[in-house]
């Protein structure tokens, strides 16, 4: 019997800074995340819920999902039959090389809507991943190009950069800078903001207003990004999860799998089979 939830979360050697995902899931609940890169999730069946911004967004069969870089989202099925869906997440120099030649976006490209109604961009999504899935490399660029071609001219515009400035801005900014040098061994947010001048709340506000997460759920996303970059260059995941502090590996193995949709192990097993190890 096949399992009710199914995940493949991959690189093709020949599509470089990009991403590809094909899942059916079902129970799954994506925690509040963000990504390095764009996310393009053309959905085939069922309905995906994702809070975005001030409110949830709906994308059903025939849409598309589309998350900017660094922007904060949820994500869980609508209905007990779930969701399935094919997705690629290409880097932000991908979507900008394509831009700066098939559109008159200015400044750094992106969405502007979080979801689109186009089949036919659905359809020329699972093209891209079964053209990767085959190894046909022509096939593969041409479609992702199609793709991200139609959706800026349809639902392109420049990027709007996060304005927050000030005294709370950079206190942020110095927060984060701890929690990244400490990331296995963080402060408590009473010690972080005493050392920073300030006091919890404030810290709490600031950083929130900043980066869109409070400071420990920015964390969490901060040590799965950095285990995903170890386990690319081949660590385990038990080396990883004690790198980047998480307490033992089922602790990663959970937080990784509600932030990336597969289990470490499983994404780790895709990146040696891409590298030829």
């Amino acid at each position: 019997m096949a399992p009710r939830e199914q995940a493949r979360h991959w690189r093709y050697s020949e599509l470089p800074g990009v991403d590809l995902l094909r899942a059916r899931y079902i129970d799954k609940t994506f925690l509040r995340h963000t990504h390095e890169t764009f996310v393009i999730a053309a959905i085939t069946d069922g309905v995906e819920v994702f809070h975005h911004g001030d409110g949830d967004q709906y994308a059903g069969p025939g849409s598309l999902a589309l998350i900017n870089p660094e922007t904060p989202h949820t994500g869980h099925a609508q209905g007990p039959e779930g969701w399935q869906y094919g997705a690629v997440y290409p880097a932000v120099d991908v979507i900008a090389s394509i831009a700066a030649e098939t559109t008159m976006i200015r400044g750094t490209p992106g969405f502007v809507a979080p979801v689109v109604d186009d089949p036919y961009t659905t359809h020329l999504v699972h093209q891209v991943l079964r053209a990767a899935d085959e190894g046909n490399a022509l096939a593969a660029d041409t479609l992702l190009r199609v793709a991200v071609t139609r959706l800026l001219r349809l639902n392109g515009g420049p990027l709007r950069e996060r304005q927050v400035r000030g005294a709370g801005a950079r206190i942020a900014a110095r927060a984060r800078a701890v929690l990244e040098e400490r990331m296995a061994d963080p402060p408590s947010l009473e010690r972080l903001a005493a050392d920073l001048g300030s006091s919890p709340f404030a810290l709490l506000r600031a950083f929130r207003n900043t980066y869109g997460l409070p400071p420990h759920t920015w964390l969490t996303d901060a040590r799965v990004r950095r285990a995903r970059r170890l386990l690319d260059g081949g660590t385990t995941p038990a080396e990883a999860a004690v790198a980047v502090g998480f307490t033992d590996q089922p602790h990663l193995n959970r937080q990784f799998t509600r932030i990336v949709g597969v289990p470490p192990g499983a994404y780790r097993r895709e990146r040696t089979a891409d590298s030829g190890g």
